[in-house]
């Protein structure tokens, strides 16, 4: 906590010295300036640093402030740089974009409010407009977007490591659910060889020609069997799901069976058998029948009336590898509507905990077709319970794994992100344009309130004052000499211009004050415009 406070005091001291050295530079008394404008600018500069923290508005208000009472257009050396820094921090520590936007209105508001009140020249305000845009506008949606990508990013990892975590807890309950139903199997198959051993124990029970003994042991050896059958049965009774049913279908059930009661049903399946006959190990044999089982249903759920092949091929074994039994179920796009069965999703979860348990891989996804392919290569001989990790979890996804949907919602906030830069682009150019058209009609309205009427222009007389001159002039006059005008003689004093005629500058009336008297009053003609406007070629 103390590092930390410490911190922040070193980073506002440093910040609060780079921008101190402009007003120090500036306002040299050798350079226009005064000691004490650089003393209360400096101070100011440490009160707006002091509080930008906790009120980045108030410290950016402050120095906007500064920057006016220098220049009416915002355009200073001394605050230009910590107009840019707190507009950036504004946008940098505040969550909302509401009060940053109200307080650009305010300021906007009030500096037309300014300009109207201690100058007469209107041009000011647009000028004005132009610095607060590229001063404070810009760097705040520089910082607003830097905001907001640290706060997707963030958004983004918590998102994704919830999401994790529930898939890994459903991953889990899929595999809890797939390892009941080993167990379930290993139930009809035990239960199955207990119920004949019991059944032969007693029928050494009742033989006559054996001992007393012998039809003892018998007995014992037959309630031993029916206890260990019950026993089985309770637990995996708890361990079967409240919603699982007890099979319907013999434990031994072989494939061929599947197959042939799949086709009854109307799917069109068509099983290739390619290995040699031989026994597989129950985990191998179980995990076979569970892999076409799968297979099949999920073509009946989202392949209705597709062609389905199932192919149980052998694989030999080579020097590093064992012989090993490869399961294939293709099928084709569907041919009919879908046929409304939703899936939990985690069928193909507990299948590949069941390929693993049983030492084998399990691959599956789209065929280029838009059908669905899916393939087990598994062990001849006794379980490995291959691809586990030493926590016996199974191995995190590599490279090449589907992208999941953690990491697609975390390319969605990039996403959002790269939209908030193309914002912090099209912003400040829409501002320029919008800002271009109102400089336009500026420029009109005062070029249209400029026009000195002929009666009015008579009615001056060289030698008035230009106090008394005034109140005859418009409002506003051209901003500058018309092109093509000839120069102001030597000695002319202040001139200022003004048109004939609306949106007409071809001849304009020049009007030069001289020691507060009007000094001479001329009408001077742009002679390019005039020749153009009456269709005479230049000479």
């Amino acid at each position: 906590m103390r590092a930390e406070r410490t911190r922040i005091i070193v980073v506002d001291l440093v910040l609060w010295a780079l921008l101190s050295c402009p007003v120090l530079l500036k306002g040299d008394p050798d350079d226009g300036g005064s000691w004490a404008g650089v003393a209360f600018g400096v101070a100011a500069l440490a009160v707006a640093v002091l509080v930008w923290r906790r009120a980045p508005l108030a410290s950016l208000s402050l120095v906007t402030a500064l920057s006016a009472v220098e220049n009416l257009e915002l355009v200073t050396v001394q605050y230009s740089l910590a107009m840019a820094v707190f507009g950036g921090l504004l946008g940098w520590r505040s969550p909302g974009a509401r009060p940053a936007l109200l307080a650009f209105g305010g300021i906007t508001a009030a500096g037309l409010v300014l300009v109207l009140a201690v100058e007469a020249d209107l041009w000011t305000w647009p000028a004005q407009l132009s610095s607060l845009l590229f001063t404070v506008v810009v760097p705040w949606l520089v910082g607003r977007y830097i905001r907001q990508y640290a706060e997707l990013v963030r958004t983004g990892w918590e998102l994704a490591d919830r999401m994790e975590r529930e898939q890994r807890a459903v991953a889990d309950r899929a595999r809890i659910r797939e390892r009941s139903r080993i167990a379930g199997d290993m139930h009809d198959s035990l239960g199955h060889d207990l119920s004949l051993i019991a059944v032969r124990a007693a029928a050494l029970e009742v033989d006559r020609t054996l001992s007393e003994r012998q039809r003892a042991s018998a007995g014992e050896l037959r309630q031993s069997a029916a206890d260990a059958t019950a026993r089985l049965r309770d637990i995996v009774g708890v361990l079967r799901a409240d919603d699982e049913r007890a099979p319907t279908v013999p434990a031994d059930e072989p494939v061929g069976a599947l197959v042939e009661r799949a086709r009854q049903s109307g799917l069109r399946v068509e099983l290739r058998e390619e290995r040699r006959p031989g026994a597989l190990p129950p985990m191998t044999d179980r995990a076979v029948y569970r892999v076409v089982q799968e297979a099949l249903t999920n073509a009946a759920k989202h392949a209705p009336g597709a062609a389905v092949v199932v192919t149980v091929a052998g694989e030999p074994g080579s020097k590093d590898a064992q012989e090993s039994v490869v399961v294939a179920v293709g099928n084709g796009p569907a041919a009919g509507p879908p046929s409304g069965l939703v899936g939990g999703g985690s069928g193909l979860v507990g299948l590949d905990e069941r390929v693993r348990l049983a030492g084998g891989e399990l691959a599956h996804g789209p065929r280029p077709d838009g059908g669905f392919a899916l393939t087990a290569r598994l062990p001849t001989t006794g379980p490995a319970a291959a691809g586990t990790t030493a926590a016996g979890e199974p191995p995190l996804p590599g490279p090449g794994a589907p992208a999941t949907a953690s990491a697609r919602e975390l390319r969605r906030a990039r996403m959002r992100v790269r939209r908030g830069l193309r914002q912090v682009i099209v912003v400040p150019a829409v501002a320029v344009a919008v800002l271009g058209v109102v400089l336009f009609f500026v420029d009109q309205y005062i070029r249209s309130q400029s026009v000195l009427d002929r009666e009015s222009y008579e009615r001056i007389r060289i030698g008035d004052a230009r106090s008394e001159v005034a109140p005859l002039l418009p409002e506003y006059s051209l901003e500058r000499r018309p092109p093509g005008v000839d120069p102001e003689p030597a000695g002319a004093g202040d001139c200022v211009y003004y048109a004939m005629r609306t949106y007409d500058w071809s001849q304009v009336y020049r009007l030069c004050f001289r020691d507060g008297r009007l000094a001479s009053k001329t009408v001077v003609v742009d002679v390019a415009n005039e020749e153009d406007r009456q269709g005479v070629s230049s000479p």
